[in-house]
C-alpha cells in the first residue's frame, strides 16, 4: 500500500496532535476525513488542516469516507464499540488509551480483533515509543542492570490544570483508571509479568472538590507481580512546577531512571532563585516525539503487513488492574487479581 488514508474521530486536544502528525509529520499517510460531535472541531479540521470530507456521525464516516483507517481519539468510553465498528467495516484501527472503561468492554474488543486478523490494531500506549523509555527497555534486553524486580513510576499533572481535572473528576472513574494507565503498562513491559496483587491509597489536602466527587488528588498504590517483584505507582494532579513524569527501573546488578528531573530541555537558568531547570508543561510537550513515532509505527505495520508489538490483550491487562487499584482505594484492602 503506497499511502495509507486516515480518518480520525475526536479533535479534541490530543486529536488535535494526532491529525497534525497524520497531516504534516507521518510519511505515507494523509488525512482524509474527519469525525467530531463538536461542530468547531470540524471547521478546525476544514480551516487547519485542509480535511474537507467532514462527520458528525462516526458510522457514516465508517460508510463513506474513502479511508483505509481510522484513528479513535474520542471519550474513553466510545472506544470499543468504534474499534468493532471500524474492523468490521474493513478498515484498520488506531485507538487512544484505555481501550475500554470495562472488562466486559475490552473482552469485546479483543473478540472483533480475533474476528478481523488481516486487519491492523494498534493501541496508543505511547511511552514505549518515546526514545528514553524505548532505550531503557533496550538496556534492560541487554542486561544493562541485571534482573530488573522493582519499578516506580511517578505521574502527576501541573496545578495549573487543576480546573480541568476537577471539572471531569466525576466522570473519569477515578485516579487510578484516569491517570495510571501508562505506568501500569510500562511496569509490565519492564519487568516482563503479570500483576497479582495490588493496595492502593488516596488523599486530597488542596482541592477538597475531588473528595466532594469520590476522587482524590494523589494517589499511592503497590503491585506485587507473579515472579515476585514489585511496582509503586505515585499519581496526583497538582504539581506545582509542571508535568512531572518519571520512572525508575531497579535491577540486581544496577538501576535506570527516566526523566528524575521532567526537563524542558537541556537549558538550566541561573538567577536570584538559584539554579533552575524549566520543566514540561503537558503530556502533548513532553511525549511529542513519542506520538510521532508510535504513529508512523501504525502506518507502517499496515504498509508492511506485519502486527504492533502492542496488543489488545495489553489494553485489557491495563485496564484490569487499574480498576482493581481503584477497588482497592474504595474497599481499604488490598485485591488479588
Amino acid at each position: 500500500m503506497d499511502e495509507v488514508k486516515v480518518g480520525i474521530a475526536g479533535l479534541g486536544r490530543l486529536g488535535k496532535v494526532h491529525a497534525n502528525n497524520i497531516c504534516y509529520k507521518i510519511p505515507g499517510a494523509k488525512l482524509t476525513a474527519a469525525c467530531s460531535v463538536a461542530e468547531a472541531e470540524l471547521e478546525y479540521a476544514k480551516n487547519e488542516l485542509d480535511v474537507s470530507d467532514v462527520y458528525t456521525d462516526y458510522l457514516e464516516m465508517l460508510k463513506s469516507a474513502d479511508i483505509d483507517a481510522v484513528a479513535i481519539v474520542t471519550t474513553s468510553s466510545e472506544h470499543c464499540w468504534q474499534i468493532e465498528a471500524a474492523l468490521a467495516a474493513g478498515k484498520h484501527v488506531f485507538c487512544e488509551k484505555p481501550l475500554g472503561i470495562n472488562e466486559e468492554e475490552c473482552k469485546a474488543a479483543e473478540r472483533a480483533v480475533e474476528k478481523y486478523p488481516d486487519k491492523i490494531f494498534f493501541l496508543g500506549f505511547m511511552r514505549r515509543y518515546d526514545p528514553s523509555y524505548a532505550y531503557a527497555m533496550q538496556k534492560i534486553k541487554e542486561g544493562a542492570i541485571g534482573k530488573p524486580y522493582l519499578v516506580k513510576a511517578t505521574g502527576i499533572d501541573p496545578e495549573s490544570l487543576v480546573e480541568g481535572s476537577i471539572k471531569f473528576c466525576s466522570t473519569s472513574g477515578g485516579i487510578y483508571i484516569d491517570m495510571a494507565s501508562h505506568d501500569i503498562d510500562l511496569m509490565r513491559w519492564f519487568l516482563g509479568d503479570e500483576v497479582t496483587e495490588v493496595y492502593a491509597l488516596g488523599c486530597t489536602f488542596k482541592h477538597p472538590e475531588f473528595e466532594a466527587n469520590g476522587d482524590c488528588e494523589t494517589g499511592c498504590a503497590m503491585f506485587r507481580f507473579k515472579n515476585g517483584a514489585i511496582g509503586q505507582i505515585h499519581v496526583g494532579r497538582t504539581a506545582a512546577h509542571g508535568y512531572h513524569i518519571e520512572t525508575e527501573v531497579v535491577g540486581t546488578e544496577g538501576s535506570i531512571r527516566i526523566s528524575p528531573v521532567p526537563a524542558k530541555n537541556l537549558a538550566m537558568i541561573y538567577d536570584k532563585n538559584g539554579a533552575v531547570v524549566e520543566c514540561v508543561g503537558s503530556f502533548p510537550e513532553r511525549f511529542a516525539d513519542a506520538y510521532v513515532l508510535e504513529m508512523k509505527e501504525f502506518i507502517a505495520c499496515i504498509r508492511e503487513g506485519r502486527k504492533p508489538d502492542v496488543t489488545v490483550y495489553d489494553g485489557t491487562k491495563s485496564t484490569k488492574i487499574a480498576y482493581a487499584a481503584a477497588q482497592s482505594l474504595k474497599e481499604h484492602h488490598p485485591v488479588q487479581l
